[in-house]
């Protein structure tokens, strides 16, 4: 029989970190082969959503016409340098995956073979999926102009998904961030978590001495996962 808590937690570290380096990766095994696929843009109508789906998680972005795609996509080298020439390259597994980490990213436009990358695309897949009425498509593709450029990130409450469903339907949400909770749920209620971290607290105590920055998070940590559970 699996445990629920092991898969709960094999799922979060693919999520966090493993499904994150599969978007947009020059220089992989096969990449050539995905960029060149050819996409019907002409079916495409300015203000549709375009999504991406990937192995647990999927991208999100606005098409405004001309095989341009508005998306939000975090990106380090925006925190390093200004030079546009440089940050206008599609953004490599690295520099998404360290964007995401420090919270920096930027509401950029790529054509759909850069922003799809060989994946398939669906449409307006998320009027079904969250049974919302969508606004007018031109008033989509101009709220989806008027973020262009900088703006935070964040996995729970700035995501490519946030973006998309404010342009889309006015209200940002994202299920996909609200699945993800439900994971960390699922491991914080079970008291088995509480026993785990009390055991590798103990063991890094006997490991590194009595030292305050080790005893206190490992009392601390057990005590707030027995409080939650």
């Amino acid at each position: 029989m699996k445990n629920p808590v092991l898969e709960a937690v094999s799922l979060l570290l693919e999520k966090l970190l493993f499904s994150n380096l599969k978007l947009f990766s020059p220089g992989a095994p096969g990449e050539d082969e995905g960029s060149k696929r050819f996409y019907e843009v002409n079916s495409f109508l300015r203000g549709d959503v375009l999504e991406v789906p990937r192995t647990h998680l999927t991208h999100y972005g606005i098409y405004l016409g001309n095989n341009r795609v508005a998306h939000l996509m975090p990106d380090i080298l925006l925190a390093l340098t200004t030079d546009e020439k440089r940050t206008r390259k599609v953004v490599s597994n690295k520099r998404l995956l360290l964007g995401v980490i420090v919270k920096v990213a930027s509401i950029r436009v790529d054509t759909v073979e850069d922003f799809a990358y060989g994946a398939d695309v669906l449409v307006n897949h998320l009027d079904q999926s969250l049974q919302k009425k969508a606004l007018l498509n031109e008033e989509v593709a101009r709220r989806a102009e008027e973020r262009l450029g900088l703006c935070p990130y964040s996995l729970l409450w700035n995501n490519c998904e946030h973006f998309v469903t404010y342009c889309r339907y006015g209200t940002a949400v994202s299920p996909q961030a609200d699945k993800f909770c439900e994971y960390v749920k699922i491991i914080i209620r079970d008291q088995r978590s509480v026993l785990a971290s009390a055991v590798l607290g103990l063991a890094s105590i006997v490991c590194m001495g009595l030292a305050s920055y080790v005893t206190f998070p490992a009392i601390l940590i057990p005590f707030c996962l027995w409080m939650s559970g």
